[in-house]
């Protein structure tokens, strides 16, 4: 049920019928019932009494702060992931960010999705803080089933890797100072994109 929330298969405001899904995956009520409340503790899914377990919605305003906290969390690791990098780390980061070339070249919106967390995680991996990982991972996972990058057109996305092209080069020049700026200008640009579609009812809950 996660990769399939997280892949956007199933959109935010999907309801998700426990007899349907045990039915699926060939079980009982019993570890649908227990998955959804893990998934509920990830935020990811969201439960209304009376009415069932639906993917969560979020409002703009929560979704955008959960770009701040990526923010917050990715400044922290990359100034530490600096001190730390050798050059097998730099091999990760440089095939992360040919792979995501790939996929904006190909269009292919899904596999941007994932090569994008692959080099942001590759980026922040030398720093070895796993408790901080996990959190960046979370906060990114809750953001996942809108799909923001399918509604971005392809010019916005060639933005990004432009600014992944700096990132990259300040990850290799071992440059803290330009790679902390480059991924604050990066969150500038995806906290503006994700603007143009705030007030779709498909993808945000509306503020009451």
């Amino acid at each position: 049920m996660r990769r399939a929330i997280l892949a956007g298969d199933e959109p935010p405001g999907t309801l998700v019928p426990i007899d349907d899904v045990a039915s699926f995956f060939g079980v009982s009520q019993i570890p649908v019932r227990e998955a959804l409340k893990i998934l509920l503790g990830e935020g990811l899914v969201e439960h209304v009494p009376h009415v069932g377990y639906s993917v969560a919605k979020l409002t703009f305003a929560e979704f955008r702060e959960l770009y701040e906290v990526r923010q917050a969390l990715e400044s922290s690791a990359l100034r530490v992931a600096i001190l730390h990098a050798g050059s097998a780390d730099d091999e990760v980061v440089r095939a992360a960010h040919g792979a995501l070339g790939q996929m904006i070249a190909s269009g292919d919106t899904r596999g941007y999705h994932g090569e994008s967390r692959r080099f942001h995680v590759s980026l922040i991996a030398p720093a070895r803080m796993q408790r901080l990982a996990h959190m960046y991972e979370s906060a990114w996972n809750m953001t996942e089933p809108v799909q923001p990058m399918s509604r971005v057109d392809s010019d916005g996305r060639a933005v990004f890797h432009e600014d992944h092209d700096r990132m990259l080069a300040a990850f290799a020049a071992r440059n803290s100072e330009a790679l902390v700026e480059e991924s604050r200008r990066h969150f500038e640009h995806l906290k503006w994109a994700i603007t143009g579609f705030r007030d779709d009812p498909d993808v945000f809950r509306q503020d009451s």
